[in-house]
């Protein structure tokens, strides 16, 4: 398990630490919240005795546990003696955007239970300070919002020679309203629908057979190429223009057929382009 990349989210409460999990998370991670650091080591051991074994781990670790800053620099250390890949994410903000949060949020700070959430944010700015000096990458999250330091956490653990742009790819049914966060919007109502198959209607577009009845026409496979031209075209005017993030929304009647194939096709071309992709399928279980 010596190929194990590891990576360790932490820094200063309210910077965005649970943002950037979710973020990983959506690029395969396997994802763990707030783990002692002391069962770290055992964590891994475990995995590299398990026959499916993970290439990818991130986890959140931070002053909710009462003895992480006794424990991480030995633990951190002789993980990487022993060949692990451990890569320390580090998230901080200014401390006027870090009370601005708490106040939001109405959450207590960790280390203000008894004084201000000022003081607390000051006390952890000081005892984490070695361990931002330990980091290996460093975000400022003062002047992001949600989605950028998505963005950000997603480009730099993902593997090099990307495109700038990162692109989502959600499939939805009409019945259930639009993405709202969508920036261009595909509709793929006039495609064979497998809902009127009765052996095809229980599906979903992941399974073969939908995928080849979908695939399977004159229209789809016109369709599907004028896409990847439409892509080809526009990509790299919107990256010309400094855009870092594109919403593609593909739509069908119910979201579970017909967008869902063509969502999966859309993003494998693109991520065979080099563009890191996330694909959603956000009504694939609605009924």
């Amino acid at each position: 398990m010596k190929n194990l990349h590891v990576a360790i989210i932490t820094g200063l409460s309210g910077s965005g630490k649970s943002t950037a999990l979710r973020a990983l998370e959506d690029i395969g991670y396997f994802c763990v919240d707030n783990l002692p650091v002391v069962m770290l080591p055992k964590f891994l051991k475990i995995q590299s005795e398990t026959t499916e074994k993970l290439m990818e781990v991130a986890m959140v670790m931070d002053l909710r546990e009462k003895s992480f800053l006794e424990k991480y620099p030995k633990i951190f250390s002789r993980l990487k003696d022993e060949g692990y890949q451990i890569d320390i994410l580090f998230l901080e903000a200014s401390d006027d955007v870090l009370l601005r949060r708490f106040n939001e949020t109405r959450r207590t700070h960790p280390l203000s239970v008894k004084g201000s959430v000022m003081e607390g944010i000051h006390m952890e700015r000081e005892k984490l300070l070695p361990l931002r000096q330990m980091a290996s990458k460093n975000i400022d999250t003062t002047s992001l919002n949600v989605h950028q330091l998505k963005d950000t956490v997603q480009r730099i653990f993902y593997s090099s020679g990307l495109n700038k742009m990162v692109i989502h790819v959600t499939s939805f049914g009409y019945r259930y309203g639009l993405p709202p966060e969508a920036d261009l919007v595909l509709d793929v109502r006039f495609l064979p629908n497998p809902y009127f198959v009765e052996e095809l209607k229980h599906y979903d577009g992941h399974h073969e057979k939908v995928r080849d009845f979908v695939l399977d026409s004159e229209q789809s496979r016109t369709f599907i190429q004028k896409i990847f031209e439409l892509m080809t075209f526009l990509l790299p005017l919107y990256e010309g223009e400094g855009k870092v993030r594109l919403n593609i929304a593909m739509g069908c009647t119910g979201g579970k057929h017909r967008s869902v194939v063509m969502a999966n096709k859309l993003g494998g071309y693109l991520s065979e382009k080099n563009y890191l992709v996330t694909i959603n399928h956000r009504d694939i279980i609605k009924e």
